[in-house]
């Protein structure tokens, strides 16, 4: 019976452990995207604490893919060098380090990038900021292309693998859901259609990488919206990757106006509220027999335990836990298996806006004996 202490494999790569740094944006990047020396500070911490993978906040394949200021770009070889120097640390760290690779689509900001905003179907949705034009065909292809070139340069730059981000409410899950996806020709209609500029874009990375280089995604189980994408067509497109040789499947859930169905819910107060995407993972690791990563509320060991030894899920990802605690696996590790600090409150994600991720509620505090 498997438990987070074990270690793993996803493709080639052998973890130490069954922990996953979820991807999470942390807001230090330079204004062209180039990573910082505090991006990779934060790296190291994680590596330092023991965690098992970790994946890299959000960095967009093509300039017009913002989504925000301070994200990682890796949409020009320009962003290789800065990236090597974050890499080298980690791996110095004993840490293994994969990107997240995404265009934000209808949450892209021209503000930002200077440049018109895209996604499948044209027209105003609740879930985008501005109005986005639709994208041609010709632009579609543009986009498969451009996440097989970010992905040969997240090689070049030393990471160990990369994640294509599929979720949340960014463009391949814009794609993939009939409320943001109304095209009539081969890139919309039936599932197989709205996930065919997924399957190109994963197909095109696999090309740039090789078979020795771990490929993973992280995708929605579920939308929680009106009309989005739901669980029966996610589990067709994961039966798929699957077959199509994906090494990892991190199962999330929710956009931004999913309200309390969102990815980052609150109140994870008791191991009830844990694991909250509990049923989709559970869904989906009946048709995949690649690795499937447990997102979402994980806060104990207990759970995690749980999650792992009954074989649901391979893996566990945390995110706001690693922001209260970057060394609570180590912690863990240690016999100290106390629950995570962190309240749940997403405050965290704030804090990103120009002064990098942090704990906004004092764990870190807490967890030294201090008063707050």
């Amino acid at each position: 019976m498997a438990t987070l202490f074990d270690p793993v494999r996803i493709g080639p790569l052998e973890l130490a452990n069954r922990t996953v740094r979820s991807a999470t944006w942390e807001g230090l990047a330079e204004d062209d995207g180039r990573a910082t020396e505090r991006l990779g500070d934060m790296m190291v911490e994680l590596a330092e604490g023991q965690v098992g993978l970790i994946v890299t906040g959000f960095a967009y394949v093509q300039w017009g893919g913002q989504g925000t200021t301070g994200m990682i770009g890796i949409h020009s070889d320009e962003m290789i060098p800065p990236l090597q120097a974050v890499t080298r640390r980690v791996h110095d760290a004993g840490g293994r380090i994969a990107m997240q690779l995404v265009h934000c689509g209808g949450r892209s900001r021209s503000k930002i990038t200077g440049e018109p905003v895209l996604a499948p179907s044209g027209g105003p949705d609740e879930l985008y900021p501005e109005e986005p034009r639709e994208m041609t065909p010709g632009e579609i292809e543009s986009l498969v292309e451009a996440f097989g070139e970010a992905a040969r340069r997240a090689r070049a730059a030393g990471f160990d693998g990369v994640q294509l981000h599929a979720a949340h409410g960014f463009l391949l899950n814009q794609f993939l859901g009939p409320r943001t996806n109304r095209r009539t020709d081969e890139w919309g209609g039936s599932i197989e259609g709205r996930s065919r500029a997924l399957m190109e874009s994963y197909r095109r990375v696999r090309t740039a990488v090789g078979e020795d280089f771990p490929v993973l995604i992280k995708i929605n189980g579920q939308d929680f919206i009106e009309g989005g994408l739901e669980i029966d067509d996610t589990v067709e497109v994961c039966r798929r990757l699957c077959d199509e040789g994906i090494d990892a499947i991190e199962v999330s859930g929710g956009t931004a106006i999913s309200g309390a169905l969102g990815p980052a819910r609150e109140e994870i107060d008791s191991p009830a509220r844990e694991a909250y995407f509990r049923p989709e993972v559970t869904r989906i690791r009946e048709a995949v027999t690649c690795p499937v990563i447990q997102v979402g509320g994980m806060r104990s060991v207990e759970v995690i335990n749980d999650v792992l030894g009954s074989g649901e899920a391979d893996l566990v990802a945390m995110s706001r836990p690693l922001i209260a605690e970057p060394d609570l696996v180590r912690r863990w590790l240690s016999g100290d298996l106390r629950r995570s600090l962190c309240s749940s409150c997403s405050k965290c994600f704030g804090s990103a806006r120009g002064h990098g991720l942090r704990c906004m509620d004092g764990a870190k505090a807490r967890r030294a004996g201090r008063d707050i």
